[in-house]
């Protein structure tokens, strides 16, 4: 057991960290504020191989591992966790493609995805099917060399901005063997976008529902064969699960150097607050929740990675506890900066906005728990996320 990186890894994380220095943290309130969704920025973060982490070679993919993701996406969301988020979700879009689409589709949408001329985005959940997700209801019916959709997909980050988007639906019977996946491209006739929500926090990014009437799409988008859907979701998910909690990771670093700096330089009664004992024991749980999040994020990485029959039960344990750790960090943070963490001027209160929904969204903690147990009381299955 070795917990030193190598060298490379090393390397990878310094270019992350500089990345989210250079581009993420100088412009992240204003994004937040104005809701502005940074294309152009992401698209420099694809010129250095972020787009497409754990995608092969072949198209322009890095083929680096999963650990490695995690290593990016920690540094990326010191900067801005929002955008670090997507950058997960374009990325677990374009491993799908990768890793399940013919020779035909990885060629035509690889090349384009992996600079972000192409943005993706993943629609799984719908209005009426969240942590049940083998109950979708989006329908594909097959019409000669077509298939035609209807139904609604919720909460799709991207949507109405990104170009392809990575579908679940219904081709067949009830539960998780009547699902398949579609790749569908904005333009397609039928394909339409609800209102961009007003959320708590990921302002940086679109979110709307993604609405099918009637839309035709050609039966060469089918990704892998019919009723595989579901298994390329939850494959999907293990490593998603990973990425998100490893953005919580880097949003709770980043709060917890805010914490440390700001106690040291605020005096109450006559001496710095991080001279009280309160102030000191708060640092030192924060520390050590972060790094117990950490170890259990580099194990399911690592787990991910070597094929580990347990990779599912690690994932779900990681992202219940960093995403729930992260979230703590960051409130304890703003609570050790007072009034002034409240304050749009200080960033505090962005980072717990934008942590809270990683405790819902890739399957929410609560369905990390039912999984866990499941794995512990050798009752596990793929019904739920």
């Amino acid at each position: 057991m070795d917990f030193t990186l190598s060298e490379e890894q090393v390397l990878i994380q310094d270019m992350a960290r500089q990345f989210a220095a250079d581009k993420l943290r100088p412009n992240a309130a204003q994004w937040d504020e104005e809701k502005h969704f940074p294309v152009a920025v992401m698209r420099e973060a694809a010129a250095l191989g972020f787009a497409g982490i754990y995608v092969a070679e072949e198209f322009g993919g890095s083929a680096l591992s999963r650990l490695d993701a995690a290593l990016i996406f920690e540094q990326l969301s010191m900067g801005c966790v929002a955008t670090a988020a997507y950058l997960s979700i374009h990325n677990m879009a374009s491993w799908m493609i990768d890793s399940y689409g013919d020779a035909m589709q990885r060629a035509k949408y690889l090349p384009q995805l992996m600079s972000m001329d192409l943005i993706a985005s993943y629609c799984l959940t719908e209005p009426g099917s969240g942590s049940d997700a083998a109950a979708l209801r989006t329908k594909a019916v097959r019409d000669g060399d077509h298939y035609v959709l209807n139904g609604t997909k919720a909460f799709i980050s991207g949507a109405g901005v990104s170009d392809i988007y990575v579908v679940m639906v219904r081709t067949g019977e009830a539960g998780p063997k009547g699902i398949s996946t579609l790749v569908v491209e904005k333009g397609t006739p039928g394909l339409s976008f609800g209102a961009n929500e007003r959320k708590m926090g990921w302002n940086a990014q679109p979110t709307a529902e993604v609405v099918f009437e009637d839309c035709k799409v050609p039966v060469q988008n089918l990704l892998s064969d019919e009723g595989m859907g579901f298994k390329i979701a939850m494959s999907g998910l293990d490593g998603g699960r990973v990425n998100i909690g490893s953005c919580s990771l880097g949003g709770a670093a980043e709060a917890l150097a805010l914490a440390k700096e700001y106690i040291q330089t605020r005096s109450q009664f006559g001496k710095p607050i991080g001279a009280f004992q309160a102030s000191q024991f708060k640092i030192a749980d924060m520390a050590t929740e972060l790094e117990a999040s950490r170890m259990m994020l580099y194990r399911a990485a690592a787990a991910i990675d070597a094929a580990d029959p347990q990779k599912g039960k690690y994932a779900a344990m990681a992202k219940r506890f960093a995403t729930d750790m992260g979230f703590k960090i960051a409130n304890d943070a703003l609570q050790l900066h007072g009034g002034y963490g409240y304050l749009k001027d200080y960033p505090l209160e962005r980072i717990v906005r934008d942590l809270r929904v990683h405790q819902i969204l890739e399957g929410t903690n609560e369905i990390m728990r039912v999984i866990i147990a499941r794995h512990e009381l050798g009752q596990n299955q793929d019904r739920k996320l």
